[in-house]
Order: C-alpha cells, then sequence, then structure tokens
C-alpha cells in the first residue's frame, strides 16, 4: 500500500486533481479542493499523505497535505452511505475542525449543505462520528499557495459543477465573492465555505 508520496507537480487540474511525478513515474491523486490550494505550482516539490484505495477495476489515490486530513478521510469512508467521492467534496468544504465542530455539535442542517448529503445520511454521520472523531488530531488548517488561472471565475463555476452544485448556483456563488485578482483555488473554497455557513 502507498502511505505517502513525495515528488514533482507535473499538472494541477481544477477542481481537486494532481498529477505527481515520482521518480519518473506520473501518479494522478484526488484531493480536496483544501488540499489542492495549498499545493506548489507545477514544476515544485510536493509530499502528499496518501490513501490508496483498490476495487476490482482500478487503484484509485486519494491525497492529502496533512495527517489530519487523511485521518478524517478514513473515518468518514467507514460511514454506511459515504464513499470516497462524497469524503472529498465534505472535505472540500469543512476543513478538519470545522468537521470536528460540525460533528460534535450535531449540526445536521450544515452537513446537508454538502451536495449529496441529504438528511438520514448526515444524521448517520453524526452517530456513527461522534465518539470516533474525538481522538481525531485536529491539524492547522492553512490555504495559501495559490495559483493563478487563466479565466479563475469560469474555471471556479466548472468546479462547483463538478462537485454537484447546479450551473446556474454556481454562477450566482462565484459572482457574489469574487474579486480581481482572486486565483481560481481560492474562489472555491471560499463559495463552499459561504454555502455552508448560511
Amino acid at each position: 500500500m502507498i502511505a505517502r508520496l513525495k515528488g514533482l507537480i507535473w499538472e494541477k487540474m481544477p477542481p481537486n486533481i494532481v498529477i505527481l511525478d515520482v521518480g519518473g513515474v506520473g501518479y494522478e491523486i484526488e484531493v480536496p479542493v483544501s488540499t489542492f490550494s495549498m499545493l506548489p505550482k507545477a514544476g515544485e516539490s510536493t509530499t502528499l499523505e496518501i490513501q490508496n484505495i483498490v476495487r476490482e477495476d482500478a487503484s484509485l489515490l486519494y491525497g492529502f497535505y496533512t495527517q489530519a486530513e487523511k485521518e478524517a478521510f478514513r473515518l468518514l469512508i467507514k460511514v454506511s452511505g459515504i464513499g470516497p467521492k462524497s469524503a472529498i467534496v465534505i472535505l472540500s468544504g469543512l476543513s478538519v475542525s470545522e468537521l470536528y465542530e460540525v460533528i460534535s455539535s450535531e449540526d445536521v442542517a450544515r452537513l446537508t449543505r454538502v451536495p449529496g448529503i441529504g438528511k438520514k445520511t448526515a444524521e448517520r454521520l453524526i452517530v456513527e462520528l461522534k465518539d470516533k472523531i474525538k481522538g481525531l488530531s485536529l491539524g492547522i488548517d492553512l490555504f495559501n499557495g495559490q495559483t493563478p488561472m487563466a479565466d479563475p471565475t469560469t474555471d471556479a463555476v466548472l468546479a462547483l459543477a463538478t462537485l454537484g452544485y447546479k450551473q446556474s448556483d454556481a454562477e450566482k456563488m462565484i459572482k457574489k465573492i469574487a474579486q480581481p485578482a482572486m486565483a481560481v483555488d481560492e474562489l472555491i473554497k471560499l463559495a463552499l465555505q459561504s454555502s455552508m455557513k448560511k
């Protein structure tokens, strides 16, 4: 099993895919938006904590900037009805400390704002994780090193659509927060945080 990869960023594909070159081998890794926003630009070195999930038809890699994110991902995918994709979406909108807060306070409403998470799933998340999450080591949440994109607002809208939002809703979310010179990663993160804190 692959637990960690260190290499050069070969390519970053918004909203959350990165190709990491490790000794001449390119690994395609899906990451939360929080991790994506912290990655350096192409050609620079980085290290990712890896969760390898093997299926009959594929071997999938999920990467995290911190061990705390990886631990949270592992807890999430143990919940019935939560697969890797849903876990990545949850961690894209909630930091580890925010997830801890939401679970501890039993905030069902906030969890249901995550695309694909209904009331029953949110309640199940809280019931199954409330005791387990107490032992989760909370990491420091940092969001920096964003890489400017050619058309950040368009890329951000497409990214939100990929995460499950309607195109029209995604456009409204980005329009509401967009400022000159904002990077696509920053737009996505702020849009997700804004939608979950209403």
